[in-house]
């Protein structure tokens, strides 16, 4: 029987929530009375999940959640990368696998353009391919993203718009200008203020900036444009480093209340600045959740189950998972989470 090893490359809505994570973290009770899960277990599947980074606490919790699958139902799933966000050194590392004769793919691509070409080859071998935050991807089974991306940029921008009490200049930033998720969000979000908040205006000189996925490029950029553009009242982010860092700036140059932001953000990470104020919200999608629901649908393809709608992957948030609109491949389900000074202890990572 060939290795299945599905590569998550995944880090994230329909509105909706999921509810709160427990401090021990377990899969969800009904992933384990799946049929496909059961038969890839009694076949021997192996499934590897690949982050971006598996030192990014986001992918350290994703990894928890591909454990506890691997524990609770005897699935060989586990997670690799190749320790650094690196879309070359990802898409070497995802050849490596190809070669090795795997029978399923799932990717989180750094880099959706170079991923494609990579996972090309793996279809042509006939590997099953499944990704996360890949939505534009061609060389798929199947995309699985944890909400409408124009849903997600849109409460982004419920959230900064609701700081910055509705009106000022802002700007929007990304981990870069070719990773997918983060520019659709980014674009949505300002579609969603054009026509919700017409005090608000795009900074017109520099309407979008690249934080990198790095806290302290997110910091730097973050004060060479409150340097830069005096009028300058908020920065959407998107990346989970983004509005940490742009906090950061925000308590160095004493602008508390003064200049905002918001975007997606772990909640043990950001406990702090969230309760000082600095930050008034963040949002993000359970990447523990994620990462289950990746191995669920991988299993399914792989013992040649139907996928139509709805998909439900037995996971919290992706029960009722729907193809979006014009798409073929793109599932989306209703996982998002908003996390305040009044919740942030309750999630447990």
């Amino acid at each position: 029987m060939k290795k299945a090893i599905v590569m998550t490359l995944c880090a994230a809505m329909a509105v909706g929530m999921i509810g709160s994570v427990s401090t021990v973290y377990a899969a969800d009770a009904d992933i384990a009375s799946d049929d496909a899960i059961k038969k890839a277990a009694d076949e021997g599947w192996e499934i590897a999940v690949v982050p971006k980074d598996s030192t990014n606490p986001w992918f350290v919790r994703m990894d928890t959640g591909v454990k506890e699958v691997a524990d609770e139902t005897g699935v060989n799933c586990y997670q690799i990368d190749t320790g650094t966000i690196d879309a070359t050194k990802q898409a070497q590392l995802v050849e490596d696998l190809i070669a090795q004769g795997v029978d399923a793919i799932c990717v989180v691509p750094v880099d959706m353009e170079s991923m494609d070409s990579t996972l090309k080859k793996a279809k042509d071998a006939g590997i099953v391919v499944i990704t996360h935050e890949g939505a534009d991807l061609k060389n798929v089974d199947y995309d699985i993203e944890a909400f409408s991306n124009e849903g997600y940029g849109a409460f982004i921008m419920q959230n900064l718009a609701e700081a910055m009490g509705e009106e000022g200049v802002y700007t929007t930033m990304v981990a870069s200008l070719t990773n997918g998720s983060h520019n659709e969000w980014a674009d949505a979000a300002v579609e969603y203020q054009k026509e919700h908040y017409p005090n608000m205006t795009l900074l017109e000189d520099n309407p979008r900036v690249e934080s990198d996925d790095n806290g302290d490029t997110a910091y730097n950029v973050a004060k060479e444009l409150i340097k830069t553009y005096p009028d300058l009242k908020g920065i959407m982010g998107t990346s989970s480093f983004d509005a940490p860092g742009v906090a950061r700036a925000i308590q160095e140059l004493g602008l508390v209340d003064k200049f905002f932001t918001s975007g997606t953000g772990m909640p043990a990470d950001n406990a702090e600045l969230l309760k000082s104020g600095v930050i008034k919200s963040l949002t993000l999608w359970d990447p523990a959740k994620s990462g289950e629901a990746m191995v669920d649908l991988a299993c399914k393809v792989l013992a040649g189950e139907e996928i139509g709608d709805p998909v439900n992957l037995n996971v919290d948030g992706y029960t009722e998972m729907n193809f979006r609109e014009g798409s073929e491949t793109v599932l989306e389900g209703q996982g998002w989470i908003t996390i305040d000074a009044d919740n942030v202890d309750d999630f447990g990572f």
